[in-house]
C-alpha cells in the first residue's frame, strides 16, 4: 500500500489513506502541524481523526523539539494494512463476527497478553530490529525501565487491522 502526498506548508503530508475520507477538522489540524518551524515530516495512517492537541493516527517527525500535545496521542496504537484478493462482494453484510474474532485475538485498551508477544505468531514473521529493540530496553529512562515485562505483554494490543478490498 502506498501513500498519497498532500501539499503542506513546510513538508508534504504523506497519507496512507484517501484524503477525501479525512474529516475537515483533522485535515486542518494536519495542515497546521505542517507549518511548525521544526517539522521534518508528517505521516498519516488510515485511522486518522481529530484529536486533542494533535491528530490521532499521525506521526510527526521533529528536529530540535518535542511537542507534548503530540506525545501520547493514542500512544501505542499501531496499524497493519493487509491487501487481499477479496472484493466488497466477497464480504458478508454483517462484519460483527469478523470483528469479534479480531478483538479476541488482539486485546485492546489497557489489556495485555498472558505471555510476551511473539512477532512470528502475531505478524507471521520476525520484524527486523525486534530483538535489538528489546536488548536496548535497559537503556531507556530509569523511570519506565521497570515496565519491560508489561511492555512485552502489551505489544500488539492496539493493533488495528485495515483490510483493503477491491471495488
Amino acid at each position: 500500500m502506498s501513500y498519497v502526498e498532500v501539499p503542506g506548508a513546510k513538508v508534504p503530508i504523506r497519507m496512507w489513506t484517501d484524503p477525501s475520507t479525512v474529516e475537515g477538522v483533522a485535515m486542518e489540524q494536519l495542515r497546521n502541524v505542517s507549518t511548525l518551524p521544526w517539522i521534518k515530516g508528517l505521516a498519516v495512517m488510515p485511522d486518522v481523526h481529530y484529536g486533542k492537541g494533535a491528530t490521532v493516527g499521525s506521526v510527526i517527525a521533529m528536529q530540535g523539539a518535542v511537542c507534548p500535545a503530540a506525545v501520547g496521542v493514542d500512544i501505542g496504537c499501531g496499524m497493519s494494512a493487509v491487501k487481499t484478493s477479496l472484493t466488497a462482494n466477497d464480504l458478508p453484510g454483517d462484519l460483527s463476527g469478523l470483528r469479534s474474532r479480531i478483538e479476541q485475538a488482539i486485546p485492546v485498551g489497557r489489556g495485555m497478553h498472558d505471555e510476551p508477544v511473539d512477532p512470528d505468531r502475531l505478524y507471521g514473521f520476525r520484524a527486523q530490529g525486534w530483538d535489538d529493540f528489546w536488548t536496548r530496553f535497559d537503556r531507556i529512562a530509569e523511570a519506565v525501565r521497570f515496565r519491560q515485562e508489561r511492555a512485552a505483554k502489551q505489544m500488539g494490543t492496539k493493533l488495528k487491522q485495515v483490510i483493503c478490498v477491491k471495488g
